[in-house]
């Protein structure tokens, strides 16, 4: 594998370690490239039939998904059990064995999810702009599909449903590569949505996956420019960097989620507690959990204790500056995991039951640490003064910015999109949790009656 590397991928993100052969020197086995490449060819055809079908055609193929997993509920779980029996085995920590966790309930909730997937307007065709030219030439820019969408996840087998009814929907064909981990859950689901796709008189290639071939699999989908159009990692920073750096296929960035909830001198601390709590402990393991509490001096003092007792009931463990430190430390709190913060401690997401608390002299200094050492993903301010507020969601430089709310909202779900390929950390075309527009592009049509150019 080659010795470690550490690597700082951008500002704010914890350094981390990944190996040598990571890069794109490291060539996949001819072999396993040329199959994964076939597999996207048969895809991209696939894929064109697809685009011309009505929306209507597509949400009844969604609904019949829907239906499907229903009925197979029970046989996704039973091969769930044994993914998660042996990333127990393997030591898998608790943030990720929920993730994992793909029981009957969480499929019949994903299957709740395609439905919805099918009530929302279908982006294709939609007229984005247009204008007509001095000339009479009449323009018109649409939204087209993408074309092959490769994804490459880790540990999440609801993945393998959203991107594949997101996919579906907007016309798009999908390479997935879900993991180890999950290769049992993942092949389960994959065969019903295959079948799916086969009785409604569809290609199976439109959602295909690469797992059998392993990490060669993923490498293959990396350098698989002109045959995979846009390729999504979605998981730790670890990951999601290694695609960066050596995909030759256009990414779309999502982000890790060093998430922080600042408290202002104006915050209600009968809001902040509750808020605080639900974002950090609801589920430790996903990307839009608090890792980090900022709170104003002028309220420190009477606000960190409860707070801390809240957390330390919770079973938090808190890594704290000097400042908050002490203030919790004389606190006499039971049950208190109470340690110096370093500094990586400001640029990590824990993913577990841990957080980091740092007192800050203003609402200045709270904006410049979280744009210093945020992921871009989501932050959220508790505060009644509508300065502060205004001065926070202009200043921050993240795709989500919660006001009196929890973090936990960031979810393309609960945004109302029915699921979400991920959370777009980008400042591109998709920003924030991605649904079906932004699994779109556009093309420009051009309408004349013999127009020539002078």
């Amino acid at each position: 594998m080659g010795s470690p590397v550490a690597v700082r991928p951008y500002p704010g993100t914890p350094v981390m370690t990944t190996h040598a052969c990571d890069t794109l020197r490291c060539m996949t086995n001819p072999e396993v490239h040329a199959a994964v490449n076939a597999l996207a060819d048969a895809a991209a055809t696939a894929q064109s039939d697809l685009a011309h079908t009505t929306g209507e055609t597509r949400n009844d193929l969604l609904e019949a998904l829907a239906d499907a997993l229903d009925a197979q509920a029970d046989h996704i779980a039973e091969a769930n059990a044994a993914d998660m029996a042996q990333a127990r085995a393997d030591g898998m920590d608790e943030g990720k064995l929920d993730r994992l966790y793909f029981g009957a309930e969480r499929v019949r909730q994903s299957a709740q999810g395609v439905r919805h997937v099918t009530t929302l307007p279908d982006p294709l065709g939609e007229i984005v702009r247009g204008s007509t030219l001095p000339n009479g030439l009449r323009l018109q820019q649409i939204r087209v599909p993408i074309g092959v969408i490769g994804m490459i996840y880790e540990a999440r087998p609801n993945v393998t449903v959203d991107v594949a009814s997101l996919c579906l929907k907007s016309g798009n064909a999908a390479i997935l590569r879900g993991g180890h981990a999950a290769e049992r859950t993942n092949a389960a689901t994959l065969e019903v949505i295959r079948g799916t796709l086969a009785e409604h008189g569809l290609d199976p290639a439109l959602v295909a996956s690469v797992d059998a071939y392993g990490r060669d699999g993923a490498t293959a989908m990396m350098q698989a420019r002109g045959h995979i159009d846009v390729l999504v990692p979605r998981g730790g920073a670890g990951l999601i960097q290694s695609v960066v750096r050596n995909s030759t296929v256009p990414v779309i960035e999502t982000g890790a989620g060093n998430v922080h909830i600042y408290i202002d001198r104006s915050g209600d601390p009968e809001k902040a507690i509750p808020i605080l709590l639900n974002a950090k402990t609801q589920r430790v393991g996903v990307c839009n959990a608090a890792e980090k509490l900022l709170v104003h001096r002028d309220v420190a003092e009477g606000f960190l204790p409860v707070a801390a007792q809240a957390l330390a009931n919770a079973h938090v463990a808190i890594r704290a500056d000097e400042t908050a430190y002490r203030i919790i430390g004389q606190s006499h709190i039971l049950d208190l995991d109470l340690a110096h913060a370093d500094e990586q401690d400001w640029d990590t997401e824990y993913l577990a039951l841990r957080i980091g608390i740092k007192v800050v002299d203003s609402l200045d200094e709270a904006i410049a640490h979280i744009n210093a050492h945020s992921t871009g993903h989501t932050e959220s301010i508790i505060a009644e003064d509508y300065s502060a507020v205004e001065t926070f969601t202009q200043r921050i430089d993240s795709a989500v910015v919660m006001v009196n709310a929890s973090t936990r909202f960031t979810d393309g779900g609960v945004f109302g999109f029915g699921a979400e390929l991920g959370i777009s950390t980008q400042k591109m075309h998709a920003r924030g949790p991605m649904g079906l527009r932004e699994m779109t592009t556009t093309k420009w049509i051009g309408y004349g009656t013999g127009q020539v150019r002078a």
